[in-house]
């Protein structure tokens, strides 16, 4: 497992390398700064003193006496120490010197000049003035020294600071953290309180409680989910072993032996339903995605639904009508399943003699199905929770001797794998349920192979399986 650094530390160390970084190009530029400064003074000095050494020399006076000429550059050198001046002819003789004897060879800054002494008639002497700068040299080194020191202290200040500071700014997120460690499944529904956070933390906030809201809703429907499956299998089962006992209990005739296993195969069976419905929406889950073959006509396979759906229609006095058509690429297995779950449902609840229609209509990239029936509306606060698996909004109506409440949530399944939506709708007698198909894949994609299941191994066929 890799080591974890600590955000404060980590900010710390980069505001002491961004310190470090600006201090050192300060300290680089003010010691530039002085250097050059330094190299100027010491030009435009060299430069006067050539101007002074030319006028002295080229002085025209009535009695010119060399010695009284060397006399004013000897009075020209005083009090200037670090400045020497050499004077040649051309054969390099010397006409003038005043330097040291041991003269240093780093740290010299050297001007070079022609001038015409007014005491020799047509000859040039060859000057040499000598700086010496090694005062100004140490006093650049001492200034390094004391920039290095400042900028060493100034990280070392700025790099404790900014560790208080980050630690202090990280302060809300802590108290984030210590929030969050108090939430368990028992505690989902508290939130984290947002109401101290600085403003950058608050999105985060408010994402994080949406995520939580929909965890507790999630939380809620899987308990409810496990109640219900136990619910479902164990009034079957609890029914099986009671009739199984009587019927082993004594002696009974064929016909009677037979009467008992036709009813326990009905709940068997009806078990097994419960069970490959299940296993179907756990693959939806899953991301298993429709597998789409070009279909040319929505309407032939709602016309194909409803002769299979014909004999529970004349039962229930209801006549079904298809309104529209559309085209493209869909799972035709699923979309019978759908259309046969929504036909089944609105057979259940359509008051007696009135029409059920099954709507479809293309919208851009999508197709809209829809099965309207006419009947006691659903109430608003139900609607919502109508694809839920195992609701029942009203006990009276849900019929739970047939039917275990996974029907629309098949339906909602069946919308995923292609893409689209549910909806539900019901208002003025008139109650509208139905999805959304898109007509083709975002993307190339393979249906899912399911798990090998006992359904699967004995080749059965959900295409118009009804399990609302």
């Amino acid at each position: 497992m890799k080591s974890v650094v600590s955000l404060g530390y980590r900010l710390s160390g980069w505001l002491m390398v961004l310190s470090f970084a600006g201090l050192a190009a300060v300290c680089v530029i003010v010691y530039g700064a002085m250097a050059y400064s330094f190299r100027v003074q010491q030009d435009d000095m060299l430069r006067q003193k050539a101007t002074q050494v030319h006028h002295l020399l080229t002085e025209a006076t009535t009695n010119v006496n060399p010695a009284l000429k060397q006399h004013k550059l000897d009075d020209f050198l005083v009090g200037h120490a670090n400045l020497w001046l050499t004077l040649r002819d051309r054969e390099g003789r010397i006409y003038y010197e005043k330097r040291p004897k041991n003269l240093p060879i780093e740290n010299l800054r050297t001007l070079r000049f022609d001038v015409a002494p007014s005491d020799l008639s047509d000859m040039k002497l060859a000057a040499t003035l000598t700086l010496d700068t090694r005062d100004e040299q140490r006093l650049l080194q001492r200034v390094g020294l004391i920039l290095i020191a400042a900028a060493g202290c100034g990280v070392g200040v700025i790099g404790a600071g900014g560790f208080f500071l980050v630690r202090a700014g990280l302060r809300p997120v802590r108290h984030l953290a210590d929030q969050t460690a108090k939430l368990a499944a028992d505690t989902l529904h508290h939130r984290l309180d947002g109401s101290t956070q600085p403003a950058e933390l608050v999105p985060l906030v408010m994402q994080f409680n949406e995520l939580l809201t929909r965890l507790e809703r999630a939380y809620e429907q899987l308990e409810n989910f496990n109640a219900d499956v136990a619910h479902e299998l164990c009034t079957p089962l609890t029914t099986l072993i009671a009739s199984t006992e009587l019927a082993i209990r004594k002696p009974r005739g064929q016909e009677e032996l037979r009467e008992v296993l036709g009813t326990n195969l009905e709940d068997l069976q009806r078990m097994a339903t419960i069970v490959q419905d299940m296993l179907f929406l756990s693959r939806a889950d899953c991301g298993a995605l429709a597998r789409r073959v070009p279909v040319e006509s929505l309407a032939a396979i709602a016309a194909a639904v409803a002769e299979y759906h014909e004999a529970s229609l004349d039962e229930a006095d209801l006549h079904l009508r298809i309104l529209g058509d559309g085209a493209g690429e869909f799972d035709v297995g699923l979309l019978h399943r759908a259309i046969s779950n929504l036909v089944s449902n609105a057979t259940r609840y359509a008051d007696s003699g009135t029409i059920v229609e099954i709507h479809i209509a293309a919208l851009g990239d999508e197709t809209r199905l829809t099965v309207v029936n006419r009947g006691a509306a659903i109430e608003p606060t139900q609607l919502p929770h109508v694809f839920d698996r195992f609701y029942r909004g009203d006990s009276a109506r849900s019929g739970s001797d047939q039917n275990h409440g996974l029907g629309l949530a098949i339906v909602s399944a069946i919308a995923r794998m292609h893409g689209g939506t549910v909806f539900a709708a019901s208002e003025r007698g008139l109650t509208s349920v139905g999805l959304t198909l898109k007509h083709q894949a975002q993307q190339p994609v393979e249906t899912a192979k399911p798990h090998n299941s006992a359904a699967q191994r004995r080749g059965s066929k959900p295409s118009h399986t009804t399990t609302d």
